[in-house]
Formats: C-alpha cells, structure tokens, sequence
C-alpha cells in the first residue's frame, strides 16, 4: 500500500511547495503560509487514510465487503480530519489568503486521488 502512495505523497509536497512560491510572490508571507497549511492539511488527511487502510489491509482472510466497508471508513477519517483541520486554520489564523488556502488544498486533494490510478511494481 505504502509503495502506491509514496509517489502521490511526494508530487503533493511538490505542489504544495510550489503553490506556495507563487502564493507568496502574489500575497507575501501570509499567503505562502496559507497555501502551506492548506497542502499539509490535505497531505496530513491522506496519511490518516493511509495509516487506517493499510491496517484493514494487512489482516488476512477479509471478505471484500468488510475491505470496501474498512476503505469508507478510512475515507470518512480523511474528510473529517481534513474538514476540521481547515475549520481550525480558518478559525486561528486572522490573515489567512483563502485562495492560497483552498487552491493548495484542492490541487494536493486531486493529486491523492492519483494514487488509484497508480500500478502496482512489483
């Protein structure tokens, strides 16, 4: 599991990064910050899901509905963790660039849906 994730979490941090630069030659510091927070807010998300399917995952003798059943169950934790992490920075954070915010979430959210179309090398 880890191997089919690792790529997508490597171009998301590249977004990230590079939504930043761009946020912060358009908004100064607080918008590279904000494009930070909001592609660590999806990455963080995305390790959650990870973390939870690969646990599901690694218990022999599953039947496809209980794997299906453990892989909703992960997706919910990301978007819980990631709907309440956004909250949080929008709550803290007073001079918060929305657009850096919300562009890097959404951009780095897509990227980790890649991983379903990533093969398997074995």
């Amino acid at each position: 599991m880890w191997r089919r994730f690792r790529p997508v979490f490597g171009l998301q941090v590249l977004a990230t990064t590079i939504i930043a630069s761009i946020a912060a030659w358009f908004a100064g510091a607080h918008g590279a910050i904000s494009a930070l927070l909001g592609g660590l807010i999806s990455i963080v998300a995305g390790l959650v899901f990870v973390l939870m399917a690969a646990k599901s995952t690694a218990k022999r003798g599953r039947s496809a509905g209980e794997v299906l059943f453990a892989a909703l169950k992960a997706e919910v934790a990301k978007l819980v963790l990631a709907l309440l992490l956004l909250w949080l920075v929008l709550a803290i954070y007073q001079e918060v660039v929305i657009v850096g915010l919300l562009g890097s979430f959404v951009l780095t959210l897509l990227i980790f849906s890649m991983a379903l179309f990533a093969g398997d090398k074995d």
